[in-house]
């Protein structure tokens, strides 16, 4: 058996020079394959793989993107009830802010009722003062200047019925002079004070035999007088009742034999 014999002044490389050999080209051609600018000494640990950089699953991502959703779902169920609830209170307010002028207006309206003759009665010559009837009062009042030209007006107040079956209430205006309506070359449109109505019912009355109030009458049949207190009700069409109006007319004290008012 033959034996090789190693040349003179060569040392075999122990077990330990082979592995590092070995581990410094797998690092080397590591680095060079990744193109990595790391240490030699740290490719082998900074490159093998982790469980930390594993990535999501299926189930991770379908479960994030179920919870995004409930989420937004959530808020924008929450915006839209928010904005409903704004709405509804803007709606309230103008409403409100509508009723308060529409009474207003026919509080100091009415109040203001003059004793002054729009009409004449054909059978007795009588002037026509006030005509009151359950859903409509007709009365001359003077009229402030940012509603017209100033002096008595005509005020014609009732209540019609809309195309969409609710009522609404109206006022038209017309000059008087000498007892009687002058006619407007160019009349205008009524104009609704209020809209959206179920119901407005008027009544009148004034002081009875004693002298005493009488009792609330529907219609008011003594023309050439004026009433000491007009009643004004108005129902919205969601059956909502605005608060009754109970307006005194001053001018009538001045109207002789007023206890007579009543049939």
């Amino acid at each position: 058996m033959s034996t090789r014999v190693r040349p003179s002044g060569s040392t075999a490389p122990s077990q330990q020079d082979v592995c590092a050999s070995a581990s410094q080209w797998a690092c080397g051609s590591l680095v060079r394959f990744r193109g990595a600018r790391t240490p030699r000494a740290r490719c082998l640990r900074n490159d093998l793989p982790s469980h930390a950089s594993r990535g999501f699953t299926l189930i991770e991502v379908l479960l994030a993107t179920a919870l995004l959703a409930a989420a937004l779902a959530l808020g924008f169920a929450t915006l839209s009830s928010a904005t409903a609830i704004v709405r509804r209170g803007e709606q309230l307010s103008q409403r409100n802010e509508r009723m308060r002028a529409a009474a207003n207006f026919l509080r100091v309206r009415i109040s203001s009722a003059r004793a002054i003759g729009f009409s004449t009665d054909p059978q007795t010559g009588a002037p026509i003062r006030f005509i009151g009837e359950p859903d409509r009062i007709r009365f001359v009042a003077d009229l402030p200047d940012y509603l017209g030209r100033g002096g008595p007006f005509l005020h014609d107040i009732r209540a019609v019925k809309a195309a969409d079956g609710s009522v609404a209430l109206q006022v038209v205006f017309t000059q008087v002079q000498n007892a009687a309506q002058v006619a407007d070359s160019s009349p205008h449109a009524p104009e609704a004070l209020a809209t959206g109505l179920a119901d407005v019912q008027f009544r009148y009355r004034a002081l009875d035999a004693s002298g005493a109030l009488g009792d609330w009458q529907p219609r008011w049949t003594a023309v050439d007088r004026l009433p000491l207190q007009v009643s004004v009700r108005i129902t919205r069409a969601d059956k909502v009742a605005w608060p009754e109006l109970v307006i005194a007319l001053p001018a009538a004290s001045g109207v002789a034999d007023t206890a007579q008012a009543l049939p």
